[in-house]
């Protein structure tokens, strides 16, 4: 009995001190072999198409940047969430980026209700989320309209947008009465919408008529049969394209001859399929870059692109571009790849020569850079101006 306690203590007392061992080196953090990047991206859904393709940049600034020798002699690693165009599963990829991937950074969302479910959790968590195409003016701000300490957005906002397409519509279109088509249930589109509306009636326009629809419906004719009985000279409708498709297919059909407008939601390949094609002749949408700029930094990044995936990048790819870009500008500059090094890099961004535009980061965590609106032409986005801050 005797030998076999001590035989038995003698074992616990060797299990101890491995642990101890064990314990002491486990302790001390391993360093990361490679900088990991998050990101959160309608991937799958009715708006999937902005998640590809601002995945597509993402994905080509990282090529170039590890081909590069990377980021702190590190590679870079992206990890990719899908949102599947829902608010739910976009708190769900947030918080497993921040908690179990532990990302330095996180790039997304690109529609706005999707960013603020998203923000509280970058705020809890201390990791800096950046949006390529946010617009709404809540995204960066808590409930009480302070600016939030780790969420930023390389995008222009939505008073801005409006206010660009309000003055675009009485200047250049020459237009006295406008009505609004929006999504009730989107931020982003109610959001636009009021902007619109305030900048336009304030410059002695007037908003005819004014009708709501909610994302996923597909019978507008109610709507736009109400819109026609006050014969307006446009329609403004800041939704996003899978709804714009159809609302101008059936305006078309209603007999409706005014033009649309709309913001950068309308932003897709898929915006102009079909008979879609033919019904949005002639549109006009602001957008965050024109294919046509014939700048050397927009040249360029369409030639690496074209060769990567063999087609011409939509704004949604330049976005993701330029945000991952960014983020490896404020890692190089800090010499630091953590997330308190990235939230202060990003507030102090100014003059970034982005794809995009000229980048400069506000007080309000927003990117001061110009807008341009695009006309539709023969099912394609043709640049039409370019309206400065």
């Amino acid at each position: 009995m005797n030998l076999r306690l001590l035989t038995t203590a003698a074992a616990i007392a060797l299990f101890t001190l491995a642990g101890c061992s064990k314990s002491d080196s486990g302790d001390k953090p391993t360093e990361a072999a490679t900088i990991k990047i998050g990101q959160i991206a309608s991937m799958t859904g009715k708006e999937a198409t902005f998640g590809q393709q601002v995945d597509d940049g993402i994905k080509l600034a990282i090529e170039e940047i590890n081909n590069a020798g990377g980021l702190l002699g590190k590679k870079v690693e992206l990890i990719t969430e899908d949102t599947q165009s829902q608010t739910p599963p976009t708190k769900t990829a947030m918080e497993k980026l921040v908690s179990k991937d532990q990302v330095v950074a996180v790039i997304g969302e690109v529609a706005s209700s999707r960013s603020m479910a998203a923000a509280p959790i970058a705020e809890r968590g201390k990791v800096t989320l950046l949006s390529p195409a946010s617009t709404n003016s809540n995204v960066t701000l808590d409930k009480d309209g302070k600016t939030l300490g780790y969420v930023y957005r390389i995008c222009f906002i939505d008073p801005f947008q409006g206010t660009v397409m309000a003055k675009f519509a009485s200047e250049n279109l020459k237009a006295k009465n406008i009505a609004v088509l929006k999504d009730n249930a989107n931020d982003y589109s109610v959001g636009l919408a009021k902007n619109f509306t305030e900048t336009f009636t304030k410059n002695g326009g007037t908003i005819v008529e004014e009708q709501a629809y909610e994302g996923g419906q597909t019978d507008f004719k109610a709507q736009l049969t109400a819109i026609k009985a006050k014969n307006p000279e446009a329609i403004f409708v800041p939704g996003y394209y899978t709804e714009v498709s159809l609302i101008a297919q059936q305006a078309r059909e209603l007999g409706i001859k005014a033009p649309l407008l709309g913001g950068d939601g309308w932003d897709s390949p898929v915006l102009t399929q079909g008979a879609a094609k033919e019904a949005l002749e002639g549109s006009f949408f602001s957008n965050h870059y024109s294919e046509q700029d014939t700048s050397a930094v927009v040249l360029e990044f369409i030639k690496r692109f074209k060769a990567k995936y063999n087609e011409t990048p939509g704004a949604m790819s330049a976005l993701g571009y330029d945000a991952m870009n960014i983020i490896a500008k404020v890692i190089k500059d800090g010499g630091k790849a953590d997330a308190e090094s990235i939230a202060k890099g990003l507030a102090t961004l100014k003059d970034y020569p982005g794809v995009t535009g000229k980048i400069t980061i506000d007080a309000q965590h927003n990117a001061n850079k110009p807008a341009v609106v695009l006309q539709i032409k023969d099912g394609k986005y043709s640049y039409y101006s370019t309206i400065a801050p």
